[in-house]
């Protein structure tokens, strides 16, 4: 049986159209079951729809607490009988009710080369530090930010004239080309967790 993919998207949804074009063409075994944003005018939900998946909005601004955000995107994520989640640019850190009931099961894009250059303007980061070589970053959610057990990583050279722009552009296509990978490994059940590790088993 294949599990079924719930994806938490706040914005373009680029990562989450990678996911979709992967599932389409056979090379990810998952369910779709849904796609959730906390804004209303996400463009990834335009994607989502044009796919023929449900979509969930839940708007911060509608909670007056962070657990009580987190009780009803549990909920959203039991109605559609969700076993993974992928977070593809969900501007909001998970509550820790959310984590503790998936644990080990939500995976997570960052623009870095975790553990350096956390949270947000990750390239603008990496940028006005002047390191060389960057890149992005797929690993397992925990409750800090940008602190769980790393999955994948790619790295990206860092050019000399690079804007903002041009490095997220190139990282962005790392993104879209491991995110589906490790998406397919999650739901396979070839990712353990050893202490702080995530062992891949294929």
């Amino acid at each position: 049986m294949k599990a079924k993919l719930a994806v938490l998207a706040s914005g373009r949804g680029t990562n989450l159209q990678a996911i979709i074009d992967a599932w389409r063409q056979g090379n990810l075994p998952v369910e779709i079951v849904g796609v959730l944003s906390n804004n209303p005018s996400a463009p990834a939900l335009a994607r989502a729809r044009a796919n023929g998946i449900a979509t969930a909005v839940l708007e911060l601004s509608d909670y007056c607490h962070r657990n009580c955000y987190g009780e009803q995107l549990l909920k959203q994520l039991h109605a559609w009988q969700a076993d993974i989640v992928a977070l593809a640019g969900f501007m909001f850190l998970i509550p820790p009710l959310v984590v503790t009931k998936f644990r080990h099961r939500i995976l997570n894009v960052h623009p870095s080369l975790l553990p350096s250059f956390k949270g947000l303007n990750a390239q603008k980061q990496a940028l006005e530090y002047g390191v060389r070589i960057t890149g992005c970053t797929i690993h397992l959610v925990d409750e800090g930010l940008d602190t769980g057990p790393i999955v994948m990583q790619a790295p990206v050279p860092v050019l000399a004239n690079d804007t903002v722009e041009s490095l997220s552009a190139r990282i962005l296509k790392e993104e879209h080309r491991l995110y589906p990978e490790a998406i397919r490994l999650l739901a396979t059940g070839k990712i353990k967790v050893r202490g702080r590790k995530a062992i891949i088993l294929e």
